[in-house]
């Protein structure tokens, strides 16, 4: 059989169309997981490792970004500066960081209280050094475990902004905007909308299954059970 999922509309091959889009879906989810988990970790290990006026900041501004939903968020602004992949990942990233920052916070305010960091203090060691060598290691398991959590997301974000004209555009290609051209053909050739709706849903779950062996493999807690 030549063509194994069929054909859409103009008689282009699905699957090879599902092959290429996927460079575009995954470079977006993963490069807003990039920008997010960034800027989020930054902003909760250093409010949670601070704390007082300045870490009580970043968290109210944390919460007022909870309080926005962020799909509206990314709606306004991509209709704003107009769709791109660029746009695209920068909005998706400044939307997404609020998650690590609350969760970054709450892993540096139960480990800087550990013996370990104590030590660190006793022996005279910089702020910044503490930091990068004692409290990011011990919350890299968790981030990776987010970050994958996060990139199902993303993709996901992606496909439904390129089913709404918002996201990637002509002649580039996404699996959201194979969904957006199959709807129209559902009643009759309903194979060019269900197989990349399939895609995404394949690689989402994939995606948060790799997170979980990651942090069963990089996490030492997690050794020996």
């Amino acid at each position: 059989m030549k063509h194994i999922l069929g054909t859409d509309s103009l008689g282009r091959d699905v699957l090879s169309r599902i092959i290429y889009g996927s460079r575009v879906s995954l470079l977006v989810g993963i490069c807003a997981v990039l920008v997010s988990g960034f800027i989020g970790t930054i902003l909760g290990v250093i409010a949670g490792f601070y704390g007082g006026w300045f870490g009580t900041a970043i968290m109210r501004v944390t919460d007022a970004f909870l309080a926005l939903p962020s799909m509206l968020i990314m709606l306004v602004i991509i209709g704003v500066f107009g769709p791109s992949l660029t746009t695209l990942i920068f909005v998706m990233g400044c939307t997404k960081w609020v998650a690590y920052t609350r969760l970054m916070r709450g892993e540096v305010l139960s480990l800087k209280e550990r013996d370990f960091v104590r030590a660190a203090y006793s022996i005279g060691t910089r702020n910044h050094t503490i930091m990068l060598r004692h409290l990011l290691p011990n919350v890299f398991s968790t981030l990776i475990v987010i970050s994958t959590l996060n990139v199902g997301t993303a993709i996901i974000a992606e496909s439904s902004l390129s089913f709404l004209g918002l996201g990637i555009q002509p002649p580039a290609i996404s699996w959201g905007y194979m969904l957006s051209e199959g709807q129209a053909y559902l009643s009759t050739s309903w194979w060019i909308a269900t197989f990349p709706g399939v895609a995404i849903t394949v690689t989402a779950i994939g995606i948060i299954f790799l997170g979980d062996w990651l942090r069963d493999v990089i996490d030492p807690r997690q050794q020996g059970r």
